[in-house]
This record gives C-alpha cells, structure tokens and sequence, in this order.
C-alpha cells in the first residue's frame, strides 16, 4: 500500500527533499485506490499547506509537537510500556520480525517509530497492513485527538490511518479524555520530568535497571543482526498471533 509510504514520509522530520516532493506526494495520493475521497483532499490540502512552507518552520513546528514531552511521541511503545524493561523485549520482537521479512533498518533507528513502522508496511498484502494498523488504532486514535486539541494538520495523518484500518473510533469520548490532559511540554512539565530523571538517575533506582536492561536487549539483537555469520534479513508475513505493540515507516 503506497499511500503509507506517503503518509510515512509526512510523519518523518521534514527535511527539503520532503517539500521538493510536492508533486510526486500529491499524485500518489490521488491515484490511491484505497484511500476514499474526503481523504485523500484531507491529505491534499495538507500536502499543499506543509510543502509550500517555510522549511524552518514546519521543523521548527515538528519538533514542537512530537520532540516535547512524551504524549505526542512517534515511538509507539512509549504509549504502551514507557520506559519499562517490557519496552526493551518489545523492540527486539520488533526487530525480529522486521529481519524476518528482509526488512533492514539502520543502527541508529528505533524499530517502533511509527514512520518507520509504516515504511515496513507499505511492503506487506493489505489485509496484513489493516491487522498491524488494528493492532496500533487505540495509539493512533489517542495522538490523532492530541494533535486536534492542539489544531495541527498532521491529525490528518493519524485520520487516513485509522480510515485504513477500518476501525470504528469513539472520537467524543476520546475528545473529552484528551481535552482534561494537562500539558507536558510546557516549561514548566518539562523541567519537572528533567528533575525527576536526574533523581532517578542519582539514585539509580529500579526503574532505571529495568530500562538499561530493556536498552541492552536491543542492543544485543542488534549486534546479532550484524554479526557476519547471521544472514541478513529477508522478507515478512503477519504473525499469526496479535503482534506485541509495535509500530515504524515504509516504501
């Protein structure tokens, strides 16, 4: 499904190449068969607005929203698990699944930031795409009522997705969950999270061991994928079990 590269590629960091892509970007989405049509002139319309921007804005804009605080995060186990050791076993399945179906990321990628999970499956059958998206759709439902509570077009983004994976979303109740969140990425919020990470970190807490232990599993799957008598990764079927949360970009 091209339309998830698309949409990867507009979750990414937007560099000048993304907003050179005008064109291209604007084609595809109206020649996609699966998105309908209040979609697709959603996408349009944002395609138009972003790429005729000013670079340093929509960068500046981007990390705003996604870098500041947690509750806008791309990295989709960060919804789900935090900064538990959970979080670390989590990844390496990820990853697993990724070197199963020949899908290589770079060391320095995570494998649950959601551009890159959709770039992964914008390479698989579309009834595995709409099972992965299901699996993620209360995390994209929740940053697409975020983004509307803070008026940004990149909800549109989180929008088709949902429309893709069929999903029914309570979009009152959530507007309503959403709308009672305090802040966290206000000077205020963040320097509260800076000082408690400093104690935590004083005080080498169990928190942090679950997470370093969490960070050394991946690590170590990483160093296996590259080791020179592991084969290289080769191509992916859905599992036939529900994937332990994870999500990346695509094609």
């Amino acid at each position: 499904m091209r339309n998830l590269k698309v949409i990867s590629a507009l979750m990414d960091y937007p560099e000048a190449e993304l907003l050179e892509g005008r064109q291209e970007l604007i084609t595809e989405l109206r020649d996609d068969p699966f998105l309908g049509q209040p979609q697709k002139e959603a996408l349009i319309e944002f395609v138009d607005q972003l790429c005729t921007s000013d670079l340093l804005d929509v960068q500046e804009e981007y990390v705003a929203l996604f870098d500041r605080g947690r509750s806008n995060s791309l990295l989709l186990f960060e919804h789900v698990h935090g900064e538990s050791r959970d979080r670390g076993q989590a990844m390496v399945d990820l990853m697993s699944v990724y070197e199963k179906q020949g899908f290589v990321i770079d060391q320095r990628e995570l494998p649950d930031y959601l551009p890159l999970f959709l770039e992964f499956l914008s390479l698989r059958p579309e009834q595995e795409v709409r099972q992965w998206l299901g699996d993620v759709c209360h995390i994209l439902a929740l940053l697409e009522a975020r983004l509307h509570k803070r008026e940004s077009g990149y909800a549109v983004l989180f929008e088709a997705l949902l429309s893709l994976a069929g999903v029914a979303v309570e979009r009152e109740e959530l507007k309503e969950k959403v709308a009672s969140e305090e802040r966290d990425d206000t000077p205020e919020a963040l320097d509260k999270v800076w000082e408690e990470e400093m104690v935590r970190f004083t005080e080498g807490s169990a928190q942090d061991g679950a997470s370093s232990c969490g960070d050394s599993l991946l690590n170590q799957r990483r160093q296996e994928l590259n080791a020179p008598d592991i084969a290289k990764p080769v191509h992916l079927q859905q599992p036939s079990h529900k994937p332990t949360q994870r999500v990346p970009t695509g094609s």
